[in-house]
């Protein structure tokens, strides 16, 4: 009998012209070594922003006395998550757009709202979260929330109150992650931040576990 667990990877490829925030910094690699007759081995080089690609954003992000992200606890990412459609309901999502999947919520919450996630290209008219939405998942015992666009925030906002709700009450995130093919319901989440110990973010190769 087969007992493996279907695994769904919810990372979007990273790799030059992956989309980044106006302003932020791209991926980009360079060959500091390659093969050769008097090299062994290939070794590169990489310069890219921590928000590129499917990643943990740290407080320091959004507190300039937050933890970097290789000081916060791996438990946020790691265990029993929900993944809630609310596929076309921007440019917020608010709670009635997720109470129909309350009953019972674990303590991580993914959040698509992509019919088909645009990995190729920056989406300035990306959904975000409706400050109360995170206050209401937030009294129902949820720690980390997570969503299929760049920012739990519109992308022209200032004010950023959905990371200011975040920060008031130690909640963890993870944004741009790749929902397209999962449906509905409960998994376990693995999207574990590298140990970066002065970084704002870190990138994460997420992935969700069938229970």
């Amino acid at each position: 009998m087969n007992s493996m667990k279907r695994i769904w990877d919810i990372s979007p490829p990273v790799a030059p012209g992956s989309p980044v925030f106006p302003g932020d910094t791209p991926y980009s690699q360079e060959w500091s070594a390659t093969l050769s007759p008097g090299c062994p081995v290939n070794v590169s080089r990489i310069t890219m922003s921590p928000h590129v690609g499917a990643h943990a954003d740290a407080p320091l992000h959004y507190d300039p006395d937050g933890a970097p992200i290789g000081a916060i606890d791996l438990l946020p990412y790691l265990g029993p998550c929900r993944v809630i459609h609310a596929i076309g309901k921007g440019p917020l999502v608010h709670w009635e757009h997720l109470q129909h999947a309350a009953r019972d919520m674990p303590a991580r919450v993914l959040v698509r709202t992509y019919e088909r996630m645009p990995a190729e290209r920056w989406d300035p008219q990306l959904a975000a979260y409706a400050p109360e939405a995170i206050e209401k998942l937030a009294g129902l015992g949820v720690k980390l929330v997570g969503i299929d666009t760049a920012s739990i925030d519109p992308a022209q906002s200032k004010s950023l109150d959905s990371h200011q709700v975040i920060r008031r009450l130690g909640l963890r995130v993870l944004e741009n992650l790749v929902l397209d093919n999962v449906p509905e319901g409960d998994y376990e989440l693995i999207a574990l931040p590298l140990k970066l110990m002065a970084a704002d973010a870190s990138p994460v190769r997420a992935v969700l576990r069938e229970l």
